[in-house]
């Protein structure tokens, strides 16, 4: 009876434990709650890959998760005109800088960085690897760190075997890698690591997920 007792308690305090480690966004995102930020500016993207396409096809996609999440973004079209006219087009000189010349220059309260590590055709699909960092104009504190791996599937299901349909396969791949497939990776790898964020002042959830479970910072998917 004892044992039953003891395995029983146990169990319970297993689960209580379980429980309390559970992350918030309020805990796993504390300063996005006690800064507010309300304006973002969007840097250009950091990239650390061979295909010199990624960071013009990332940066396209950056902005309207964020919106959706509830935050003003500055306009991406006039912020490239700026920074290109003040040479500052190379996000990897400002990362490990003092972010409040970007309030200054452009009344922002954060600046995201976005590093790419990974773009490139794997397989049947595409693979990315990319990270964001979120800091404050005002601190110059990180608010918000994600990284994301995802990998696109854009395997054709020709449903024929042997050598025919293996030749037709690799046509079907080839024609799956354009360019607006690697948008479409993109768009999702920014979806994956925005659907954590808490909302912003024009969301109707602002304020309100505090206490939502905060997904893993590191998160792995496969996607269609």
């Amino acid at each position: 009876m004892k044992r039953i007792v003891f395995i029983t308690f146990a169990a319970i305090s297993m689960l209580f434990v379980s429980c309390m480690s559970v992350n918030t966004r309020e805990s796993q995102y504390p300063k996005m709650y006690s800064e507010h930020p309300t304006t973002i500016l969007v840097m250009p993207p950091i990239n650390n890959t061979t295909n010199v396409e990624a960071k013009d096809l990332l940066y396209t996609s950056i902005s309207y998760p964020l919106i959706e999440a509830g935050y003003y973004v500055v306009s991406p079209h006039l912020a490239m005109e700026m920074l290109k006219a003040e040479s500052a087009y190379d996000a990897e000189l400002f990362v490990d800088q003092d972010a409040g010349v970007f309030a200054r220059v452009f009344g922002a309260d954060a600046v995201i960085f976005s590093v790419i590590d990974t773009w490139q055709k794997q397989g049947f699909g595409i693979r990315t690897n990319i990270r964001y960092i979120i800091k404050s104009t005002a601190t110059n504190e990180v608010l918000f760190e994600r990284q994301c791996d995802l990998y696109l599937d854009l395997e054709q299901n020709s449903g024929g075997s042997g050598l025919l349909s293996g030749l037709i396969d690799l046509a079907a791949s080839a024609i799956a890698t354009a360019a607006t497939d690697h948008i479409e990776a993109a768009r999702k790898a920014n979806y994956y690591i925005f659907k954590d964020i808490p909302r912003g002042k024009y969301s109707p959830d602002y304020n309100n997920d505090r206490g939502k479970s905060a997904e893993l910072r590191n998160t792995h998917v496969t996607v269609k």
